[in-house]
């Protein structure tokens, strides 16, 4: 099974797939083994860093990325 991140319109980065997320430190954010995504913030004003946690609704957090067409 292969991981694919999907940045989402003026919201986090939701990663699909097996994904081991740690901190600068090396210490692992524990992961419920049956969730199939995790939502990682980009905006910030998360009180559940480095996940998301919405509040990019109420902060007007304003991000469009698109991939460059080749």
């Amino acid at each position: 099974m292969s991981t694919t991140i999907t940045v989402r319109d003026n919201g986090p980065l939701l990663v699909q797939g097996p994904i081991t997320v740690v901190d600068a430190a090396g210490t692992q954010f524990k992961i419920p083994a049956d969730k199939p995504a995790v939502a990682l913030c980009r905006c910030g004003q998360s009180n559940n860093k480095p996940f998301c946690d919405g509040a990019h609704k109420a902060g007007g957090f304003d991000s469009v990325e698109r991939a460059p067409v080749a």
